[in-house]
């Protein structure tokens, strides 16, 4: 039986199966590569950082949760529920993690940058993907777990779990703000210079895959993208606010840190 079909059948027999066929079909992908370090959690700062007591703070890779409201703002939706399920699976598991260090070990922050798993082997990054509680995301070097994130992402989306129960996904027109966001529109131009390739879109956005990343892609496909309909993610800068945008530019700017994060649609 195929993997729709499966879908299709786990719809059918109640929530709990569907979690169980999610959350096994992500961790089929994503088990840990052998022994790692165990270490002690003394709290959860949100859905995807952990405060270690030897006083690090773990960012994990390949996960971003909703943001938790900063300074009396409000909290994104699923933020709080993210949060509160990555503190359930540190509790089953005796307030311990085991960590593998991404090959970037450290973020411009400081903080660690690790794939979490629990005392069986079980990626925590996968399994709040696969429950919808996060969106996947590629920052080179750290690649490791692309493609089983991937999955356990697209198992949430199509059974609309979570962040995908309405779509997040936004057309550069209704930007607003910079920060995390998933982009769909038409590409209408494809340039490039030393700063790397940059696809124009329609409505004031810019995706920009910058020389040092352009390894990560397929750079003939970039550049005959002109014309075609793709969703990218990743974290959009303000060119205005920043006092950046030139007569003529777009407002909004997209850097593409992996060919992950952008999907040619249909």
């Amino acid at each position: 039986m195929g993997y729709p079909a499966l879908l299709k059948k786990a719809s059918l027999v109640g929530a709990f199966f569907v979690f169980g066929f999610y959350f096994n079909t992500a961790q089929a992908f994503c088990p840990a590569p052998g022994k790692l370090p165990s270490v002690k959690v003394q709290r959860v700062v949100d859905g995807d950082t952990l405060r270690l007591v030897d006083g690090r703070n773990v960012r994990l890779i390949g996960l971003n949760s909703p943001e938790m409201g900063r300074q009396g703002g409000s909290a994104e939706p699923f933020a709080e529920a993210a949060r509160k399920r990555l503190q359930a699976l540190v509790k089953a598991n005796g307030e311990r993690v085991s960590l593998q260090a991404g090959q970037q070990a450290k973020d411009h922050y400081g903080r660690t940058l690790a794939h979490a798993y629990d005392s069986r082997g079980r990626n925590l990054e996968a399994q709040l993907l696969a429950e919808g509680l996060g969106y996947q995301v590629a920052v080179a070097p750290n690649l490791a777990l692309v493609a089983c994130q991937q999955v356990a992402e697209r198992s949430a989306r199509e059974a609309r779990s979570g962040v995908w129960q309405r779509s997040p996904v936004k057309t550069p027109q209704q930007l607003r703000s910079g920060g995390f966001a998933l982009i769909q529109g038409r590409v209408a131009q494809v340039e490039r210079n030393r700063g790397g390739i940059w696809l124009e879109m329609d409505g004031g956005l810019v995706l920009q895959v910058a020389t040092r990343a352009l390894a990560g892609f397929d750079q003939r496909q970039l550049q005959g993208l002109a014309g075609r309909t793709v969703e990218a993610r990743g974290w959009v800068i303000d060119r205005a606010q920043r006092g950046s945008v030139k007569p003529g530019q777009a407002r909004w700017m997209l850097p593409l840190t992996d060919k992950a994060m952008l999907e040619v649609l249909p």
